[in-house]
């Protein structure tokens, strides 16, 4: 009775920014459980090359080439997509930047880079894959926010970042509360330092490793299959009484 709850067997699942990392790992844990994959990426080599891989496992996977910050070309993938499979029943909102720069010295441009992808590309595939889980009566919408959402990290400045996993944050509860009677539940899996390619250079600086490990009551960083198994519950019937929760996958690091 309970096992059977983890399984997505039968389901089709989006998952932005899946040509490696944690995106990958999410891929990767909703495949094992049996879900079909659309893994999408903005670098159509990466996608194919992490969908080559998976398919390899067995798993049935489709790449899709997919810059977040387009509305338009999200729209146009959400219809395609719901016109080959018929419907979609989890979508992951994982696609995802950080730039470090303090606020005064911030330029518009890279503001505005990282709220458009973080926030406003989640929101674009929340409309889009969320309006056609509605018309189907029912999906599961799972968003990767972030620890950086509850707290202020240090040593790095990412005042952007920041605010936009609030955001994403408050999104997640807003969506929830707006579609939990139609069928469409939404959550957000909030992770600490995970670590991946992207956060290597953490290696390199003994202050930050000592902030980043030596901040986490764990001591150790995440690694991406640990927050994968989140997403998997979360996008699972085991979670089935769950939407609009945060949750935080994060060592203990907002305890202290």
């Amino acid at each position: 009775m309970y096992l059977e709850k983890f399984s997505v067997s039968g389901k089709l699942a989006v998952i932005t920014g899946a040509g490696r990392g944690i995106g990958l790992a999410i891929a990767d844990a909703l495949g094992e459980a049996g879900a079909r994959l659309a893994i999408t990426d903005i670098d159509s080599a990466r996608a194919e090359q992490a969908a080559a891989g998976l398919r390899e496992k067995g798993y049935q996977v489709d790449s899709y080439t997919l810059d977040v910050t387009q509305p338009d070309v999200v729209n146009a993938i959400s219809k395609e997509m719901v016109e080959r499979y018929g419907r979609v029943d989890i979508l992951v909102n994982n696609a995802g930047i950080s730039i470090c720069e303090k606020a005064e010295n911030m330029s518009d441009s890279d503001w505005c880079r990282v709220i458009d992808v973080n926030l406003n590309g989640v929101f674009w595939c929340c409309r889009a894959f969320g309006k056609a889980m509605l018309e189907a009566g029912g999906g599961t919408v799972v968003n990767v926010g972030s620890m950086s959402g509850f707290i202020v990290n240090r040593p790095q400045e990412q005042s952007q970042y920041n605010a936009s996993k609030a955001a994403v944050h408050h999104l997640t509860r807003s969506l929830a509360a707006e579609w939990a009677g139609r069928g469409v539940r939404v959550n957000a899996v909030a992770p600490t330092y995970i670590a991946t390619e992207m956060t290597a250079y953490v290696n390199d600086s003994p202050e930050m490793h000592q902030y980043w490990v030596g901040g986490t009551p764990m001591q150790r960083m995440g690694r991406p299959e640990e927050v994968a198994s989140v997403v998997l519950f979360l996008a699972s019937e085991a979670s089935s009484l769950m939407t609009g929760s945060i949750v935080l996958a994060d060592g203990g690091y907002v305890c202290w």
